[in-house]
């Protein structure tokens, strides 16, 4: 009987809902959930679900279903459980039971008709073996039920304390808040003033509980009906897009009617005047050739003449050559009046010049990667108070990142005091801001794309990206198995993110799964406690400056160490905060409590003291570099800094 609820409580109990396994399916990484559970809790991952996969809550590996075609309630039915839990199941489990003779008696070879059930020990006994069993100290406490007749017992779960293995948990105690057993009660709990059992409280923990599937249901509904408003102002939105794309395409079809118009109406003038041009030629041609004819028929009648024995032939010819008569023969068709001398084409390049200028379709502006000086002391150019309206609290910026929207640095910081991000830029000498609240603590923030960033939320076990535009807007939402502060871009697909517990640093792809986990060691010892700030160096490695062990890591993606900065003296780390990287592979550390901005190699050997205290830096958190060679420092009284290192 020992056995059967070792192995109830030991492998045959579903992790999600602590009940003994139904219908329980295995997946790829052996680990084993009632199929019900796994497809709610698979419901609740975006990320398994565009995967068409099954997501393991243990190790989150994904489990590729076999027709994701299907509903995803139906997802889990062909994955069947191992051999060895299906056995167990067959051999130990819940289920129906033949409670017909007493299961003790059976073991004698005798067939004793069974009057009790005892739901501990899993077996049917007789009035006989019942006595006996009441008279034990360890089984007379036991949960048992009369049998009358045949019956199918379903066996019900008893959670036994794990301090006193043959004592049921039967009570509560209020001032701790734990479920006990008598022993345990009797042991660490007299002095405990609101002991109850849980059987007196069922009531008001089920009306509780209704309660809250009270306002659970409400909110469903209230999300339900808010998802059904999104879906309209979807649809409308998108009726509406699709009409301006109709009326761009039509107005773009009236230009270009028009430019044909013009060119057809060109090309007609261009053929009528060509062809009556061509005409003119052609008729001069003619005329041309038949005076040539004339003139032919002329020089043959003088050589006739010349040759005539008559000089008469001879006078008249000559009195016609004197009159003019054979020159001016057609000469008059020549000087015809209204004659087309050429046909041009003459384009005004001016006027299409200033046409085409005038016609804004975009303009392309080019930003140059600029070099920082770090020989030379940093320049302070501003400070940006990032407190602004509706902040409860003190604001504390703690991670920071530029981006360009519209030609204009755009500076984006997590408050993590006052559950925001916010950005900041200026335009027509006029500065603007912008602020999205969010819930669980934004920490770590690292630039994605252009206009996109990542952030961390520390509490909710989640990591957002962010839209940055005039105003921020929210993109994604991905699920964490961790709690992540720092964070950096790897990659288009991978992101790096730092956890406390354990201390590690973990490769992600864009869905929120751990493709790696990394923990370095020297000499027997994780490296990493706090790492809490990341950057990614130019040639793609991970630098991590971790508060914890004090120190200054670069990692592979792959997980070997480049270097671990952890000096003495002088240049100590005391409380290192935030890290960036450099376009000529420096690095920048900040530190909290010796209030400077430290400058190493990208070997990370030290170089100098780039900032301290004298600069007016104090309490620094996090830093970062942008393509203009401008730094800005966050500080804890609530601004940014921003230095040029030009």
């Amino acid at each position: 009987m020992a056995t059967s609820q070792k192995l109830t409580e030991h492998y045959l109990t579903c992790v999600i809902c602590s009940g003994v396994f139904s219908n329980p399916c295995t997946l790829v990484c052996n680990h084993t959930f009632c199929r019900k559970c796994i497809v709610n809790y698979t419901k609740t991952r975006p990320e398994a679900i565009c995967a068409k996969s099954l997501l393991c809550p243990f190790c989150s590996k994904m489990t590729k279903v076999s027709n994701p075609d299907r509903p995803v309630e139906e997802w889990a039915d062909d994955i069947k459980p191992i051999f060895l839990i299906q056995g167990l199941l067959d051999s130990f489990g819940p289920g129906s039971k033949d409670t017909t003779c007493c299961s003790y008696c059976k073991e004698e070879g005798e067939t004793t008709p069974a009057s009790v059930w005892c739901y501990v020990c899993d077996e049917a006994m007789c009035v006989r073996c019942v006595r006996v069993h009441n008279r034990m100290p360890s089984t007379r406490h036991h949960d048992v039920t009369d049998l009358s007749g045949e019956v199918k017992v379903k066996r019900r779960r008893m959670v036994m304390c794990k301090e006193h293995k043959d004592e049921r948990v039967k009570l509560l105690c209020k001032d701790c808040g734990k479920a006990v057993c008598y022993a345990c009660c009797a042991i660490y709990h007299r002095q405990c003033v609101s002991v109850v059992s849980l059987e007196s409280e069922m009531q008001a923990m089920k009306a509780a509980l209704t309660r809250a599937t009270g306002n659970l249901s409400q909110r469903k509904g209230k999300l339900t009906q808010e998802i059904e408003t999104k879906k309209c102002r979807l649809e409308a939105e998108t009726f509406r897009l699709k009409e301006m794309e109709s009326l761009i395409n039509s107005e773009t079809v009236k230009v270009i009617e028009q430019i044909k118009l013009k060119e057809r109406r060109l090309l007609h003038e261009l053929k009528e005047m060509s062809d009556k041009c061509i005409g003119q030629m052609k008729a001069d041609i003619k005329s041309a050739e038949m005076s040539v004819q004339m003139y032919q028929q002329q020089t043959e009648l003088i050589d006739q003449a010349l040759q005539s024995k008559c000089d008469m032939d001879v006078y008249e010819m000559y009195e016609g050559c004197e009159s003019g008569d054979v020159e001016a023969v057609r000469d008059v068709d020549l000087k015809e009046r209204g004659r087309i001398a050429s046909v041009t084409f003459r384009q005004d390049t001016e006027k299409l010049s200033t046409a085409l200028d005038d016609l804004q379709l975009g303009e392309i502006e080019v930003l140059y990667e600029s070099v920082p000086d770090l020989k030379s002391p940093p320049v302070l150019q501003d400070t940006t108070d990032v407190r602004v309206a509706g902040d409860k609290y003190t604001a504390v910026p703690t991670g920071v990142t530029v981006v360009v929207v519209d030609g204009a640095d755009t500076v984006v910081v997590t408050d993590m005091y006052n559950s925001s991000v916010k950005s900041f830029y200026s335009s027509n000498n006029q500065r603007h801001h912008s602020k999205i609240l969010l819930d669980g603590g934004p920490w770590g923030i690292t630039k994605l794309t252009n206009d996109q960033v990542a952030v961390t939320l520390i509490y909710s076990k989640q990591i957002i990206t962010l839209k940055v535009k005039l105003d921020l807007e929210l993109l994604t939402t991905m699920r964490t198995s961790k709690q992540y502060l720092g964070i950096t871009s790897l990659t288009p697909s991978t992101l790096a993110a730092g956890s406390r517990s354990p201390p590690c640093v973990d490769i992600l792809d864009m869905a929120g799964n751990v493709l790696r986990s990394i923990s370095p060691l020297h000499k027997g010892n994780n490296i990493l406690q706090c790492p809490d700030f990341l950057s990614t160096t130019r040639t793609g490695d991970i630098l991590v400056s971790d508060g914890g062990t004090k120190c200054i890591v670069c990692l592979t993606p792959e997980g070997d160490m480049m270097f671990n900065y952890t000096p003495t003296g002088d240049t100590a780390l005391e409380c290192p905060r935030g890290i960036t990287s450099t376009s000529t592979g420096d690095i920048l550390v900040t530190d909290f409590k010796l209030h400077r901005v430290i400058h190493l190699t990208d070997s990370g050997q030290f170089v100098q003291n780039l900032l301290t205290s004298k600069d007016g830096i104090q309490n620094t958190y996090g830093i970062c570099m942008d393509e203009r060679g401008r730094l800005r420092i966050c500080l804890h009284k609530g601004v940014i800094q921003t230095f040029s290192c030009k």
